[in-house]
């Protein structure tokens, strides 16, 4: 293909695009495909000779979209979404055409400014005081391993890049049995290892981390020749939207001279909205902080925003700089790769402009006040009938709930059969989750074109399968 033929091509795309947004909607949610059914239908050869963009376009309608699990259908009530608005879709274009490598200032000075200006326009919309400096990240399990690297380097006096970790005290990390798994990665990456990861109990309606145990963890590693190193805490969690007491917790870890990390990656979005910042209170008191806006503001994956109340810790971590990455005669620039694991950046910045620009923030706060009541509201439709339970309360658009008809002995396999029964049919997508080791179904609204309707259906769809099955 040939670029005076790429116009034409991309018109048909963006046709093909638009009509797929505004028709994903009769369609199953999650794929219909058995494993190897797609593997099968691709040779297992790659082709010699050039082939026509119209057969390459008739195989991707033919062999891939069979099995896509529409992420973008609005009753995509499982995973917390991966959004993909229309002006998000359009800045993610153009990034793509333009292609430029965003790892220095002099490589993309566009996109190193436009980076400082969105994650500061961010910091805005968030609440959080001037001074907290903001990087993109491709997702939250960079900024978490990042946070973690920062730890070690700081509790090592900046010597575990030069030293390593052999012959110190074991370095301990805490947090609550409700965070990411991202955060065992970032444990096992950074060579601190499994068992220097301390789960403090929770306690509480939002399964948040005791306080009393978190001290009391701290203390007795101290006492134990051990390393405390770092407070990593949970705003959202994935599996109930469980949220630690931020302002307690992060109070400890100044006592101790921890560094704090706050993972809110899903719930973070939410913060924009006044009303809900009273789940992070005291938030300001922390090293690190992030959120993904691919997750609930309609920012195309990938973009995670990492935040930081003194950059020099995490540079001084992570930057390294070769001749070949210097800028020399330039005063005051950032090279945001100095921020980051990976060297190479794409210009992410440019989808989180368009975005914020095409919706502004009260439309924005308008949609996931939106999702937040009308999941509220299926709760509350739920928890009315006799044979369901409630296992968690709604934290934002997520709750957790169980069928449990009179009689039943197994309610686990039930509940998985009843989830499985949901997804097969195709018209809502829900996922299960595990509370207090007892099985729960998920239910979280945040699909960017999700409507009130969408999620009364849910009701419907939910109970008659439900007793159908029983």
């Amino acid at each position: 293909m040939k670029w005076d033929e790429f116009s034409d091509w991309g018109k048909k795309i963006a046709e093909w695009a638009q009509d797929y947004h505004l028709t994903v909607g009769d369609k199953p949610v999650r794929a219909q495909t058995e494993p190897g059914d797609i593997l099968d239908a691709l040779p297992e050869q790659p082709p010699e000779q050039p082939q026509a963009m119209e057969d390459i376009f008739r195989d991707f309608e033919a062999i891939v979209m069979p099995g896509i699990t529409h992420w973008q259908h609005p009753r995509f009530f499982a995973y917390f979404n991966s959004n993909a608005s229309a002006p998000s879709v359009l800045g993610e274009f153009l990034a793509s055409a333009l292609a430029p490598q965003c790892m220095l200032w002099q490589t993309s000075p566009a996109a190193t400014e436009m980076e400082t200006r969105m994650m500061d326009w961010l910091r805005q919309a968030l609440g959080l005081p001037q001074g907290f400096a903001g990087v993109i990240q491709d997702s939250a399990s960079s900024a978490t391993l990042a946070a973690v690297l920062t730890m070690r380097e700081k509790a090592l006096n900046w010597q575990g890049n030069q030293h390593g970790l052999f012959r110190r005290k074991p370095l301990r990390i805490y947090c609550s049995a409700e965070v990411h798994t991202s955060v065992d990665r970032a444990i096992w990456i950074a060579g601190i290892g499994q068992d220097n990861l301390v789960r403090v109990p929770i306690k509480g309606g939002w399964r948040g981390m005791d306080p009393d145990a978190l001290e009391g963890a701290i203390q007795s590693d101290l006492d134990s020749d051990c390393h405390p190193a770092g407070v990593i805490l949970c705003v959202g969690g994935t599996g109930t939207g469980a949220t630690d007491p931020v302002n307690e917790c992060l109070k400890i870890a100044q006592k101790h001279g921890l560094y704090s990390h706050v993972d809110a990656a899903w719930a973070g979005s939410a913060m924009i909205c006044p009303e809900y910042r009273h789940y992070w209170s005291g938030v300001d008191q922390a090293d690190s902080i992030v959120f993904n806006p691919h997750k609930w503001l309609g920012v195309q994956f990938d973009c995670c925003a990492h935040f930081l109340k003194d950059p020099d810790d995490l540079v001084q971590t992570l930057a390294i700089s070769p001749e070949f990455l210097k800028t020399h005669g330039k005063d005051g620039i950032i090279n945001y790769s100095e921020w980051s694991v990976p060297l190479g950046r794409r210009f992410r910045a440019l989808k989180l402009w368009f975005v914020m620009r095409a919706y502004g923030l009260e439309g924005l706060r308008e949609r996931l006040r939106n999702h937040v009541n009308w999941s509220v509201g299926l709760h509350d439709r739920l928890a009315a009938e006799p044979d369901f339970q409630i296992v968690t309360p709604p934290m934002w658009s997520l709750w957790t709930f169980r069928y449990a008809p009179e009689g039943n002995p197994d309610l686990d396999d039930l509940n998985l059969r009843l989830v499985n029964a949901i997804n097969d049919d195709g018209r809502i997508y829900l996922t299960q989750t595990r509370v207090d080791e007892d099985l729960a179904i998920r239910f979280q609204a945040g699909q960017f074109e999700t409507t009130e309707n969408d999620v009364r259906m849910a009701y419907d769809v939910i109970t008659d399968i439900a007793r159908s099955l029983s």
